[in-house]
């Protein structure tokens, strides 16, 4: 199978050696995506956030030939869980009628202590 690794074109990606997403066959899988656009990160309340980072996976799924219909599975690294009505709202107005397997985990931090949520997600294209 060939495999098609999809970059977002940040400067960190050859410094730690990873890709936005890579494609192998007909599966996608898409890195932790925080809340960043257009290599500026959003900071926002906990929805806004969330809403950036499925923005942008939804983008990358697009430029891998999929769409969010090809989602089954997402992870959410979040930095505090008690907000996690206005994660799982955000989720919701993006995969409600898709319904992926899904986890919501609190980290300690992540790599901007001021982001609140960072989302892998897993598609397989039919």
């Amino acid at each position: 199978m060939n495999r098609t690794n999809i970059s977002s074109g940040a400067p960190w990606e050859d410094e730690v050696g990873y890709c936005r997403a890579v494609k192998i066959g007909n599966t996608i899988e898409i890195s932790g995506t925080a809340p960043v656009r257009d290599g500026l990160p959003i900071y926002g309340s906990a929805y806004e956030q969330a809403i950036c980072c499925l923005e942008v996976i939804e983008e990358t799924l697009k430029r891998a030939g999929a769409s969010l219909s090809d989602v089954v599975r997402t992870r959410m690294f979040v930095t505090d869980i008690s907000q996690w009505e206005a994660f799982g709202k955000a989720h919701g107005e993006y995969f409600a009628d898709i319904k992926p397997a899904t986890s919501m985990v609190e980290v300690s931090a992540l790599i901007d202590p001021d982001f609140l949520i960072e989302i892998e997600a897993t598609a397989i294209v039919s």
